[in-house]
């Protein structure tokens, strides 16, 4: 099976005040983590939204603007067309990235629970998705799981959802107090 990582980084970051993937933590781009999180789980990996050093990367397509889903939908249309029969997908601003090839051993949508961009998709949901973003106004990743069916698994551990500074410097602090 081959799956395609893709890692949706073409947010706005209002709630941050910058651009979040590539503010620095832990010594690195926050986006840089992610990266190196999704390396081991993949055969080739996307970034969507944006480009990022050497990578192969799309934009978020019609939906731009509409929030993650338009990333998602991005990245299952670039996987069809290009052989994978999967994507895993990540957002840029969640860490640390838990190991993702297990979730398409569940056979469909699934998603680690409470982090629901943490996810494997396979393919054929990306006329569903198209279909479902053009119909209707609810562009809600909640919403999208209820409609495609997604299952939902914990956690592996704790992960840091960085979508303040806040949330950025409490996450500073576990790693020093981890440290």
């Amino acid at each position: 099976m081959s799956l395609l990582g893709a890692i949706l980084a073409g947010g706005q970051s209002s709630r941050f005040g910058s651009d979040k993937a590539v503010a620095i933590v832990d010594g690195l781009p926050l986006i840089d983590h992610v990266v190196m999180g999704m390396f081991k789980n993949t055969d080739h990996l996307l970034i969507v939204g944006r480009d990022w050093r050497d990578f192969e990367a799309v934009p978020d397509g019609a939906h731009a603007g509409e929030g993650p889903l338009a990333g998602l939908l991005a990245a299952l249309t670039y996987a069809a067309a290009n052989g994978h029969d999967g994507v895993l997908s990540a957002a840029c601003d969640a860490m640390p990235v838990p190991d993702l090839a297990a979730l398409e051993e569940m056979g469909g949508p699934t998603v680690i629970e409470g982090h629901w961009l943490f996810g494997y998709w396979p393919v054929d949901l990306a006329g569903e998705l198209a279909a479902w973003l053009d119909g209707q106004p609810d562009r809600s990743v909640r919403g999208w799981l209820v409609r495609c069916g997604a299952a939902e698994v914990p956690a592996p551990g704790p992960i840091f959802n960085l979508n303040t500074r806040d949330d950025m410097i409490a996450f500073e602090k576990s790693l020093e107090e981890g440290a």
